[in-house]
């Protein structure tokens, strides 16, 4: 049980990392630029989106769907709140300067962009047929063919 909160933890940080670095990025080189803020903040959304899609085609594979999409959205709703609340503190902004709106469409795209990432990692990890359920299906087919039919006398 350890060690799956230490995952759990592991992923949320490696996750608000990804943000600090973004909000690092625009504070010192791109300040007061949009566009480029803009655009650090897309690329920010697809590096979270592919770590988390990493993460659920590797997790998958070990574990059944209930087991470790519960850790996966642990993990994500962590580093959703440091980065909407903790983040800006971090380079020196209110979490609510930019009003209500800009504070939920962040939530929004957070959101967006880490399902994004799991659905695209499981999908391709069940189309190729190596999810935890796929070979387990796979291990009865083999099972049940290797025996022999046993002969029933009556």
């Amino acid at each position: 049980m350890d060690g799956r909160w230490r995952d759990v933890g592991v992923l949320a940080g490696a996750l608000f990392a990804v943000n600090v670095v973004a909000r690092l990025i625009i504070r010192l080189g791109f300040d007061g630029d949009d566009t480029v803020a803009d655009r650090v903040s897309l690329g920010m959304f697809v590096v979270i989106g592919l770590i988390l899609a990493v993460v659920a085609f590797r997790w998958g594979r070990r574990r059944p769907l209930a087991a470790w999409a519960a850790d996966v959205a642990v993990a994500v709703l962590v580093a959703m709140a440091l980065t909407v609340l903790v983040g800006p503190l971090l380079v020196g902004h209110n979490p609510f300067a930019g009003g209500a709106g800009t504070f939920f469409a962040q939530i929004w795209l957070y959101l967006l962009a880490s399902g994004a990432g799991v659905l695209i990692g499981y999908l391709v990890l069940t189309a190729l047929g190596r999810d935890h359920r796929s070979q387990q299906l796979k291990r009865y087919a083999e099972v049940k063919t290797a025996k022999p039919r046993r002969v029933v006398r009556r």
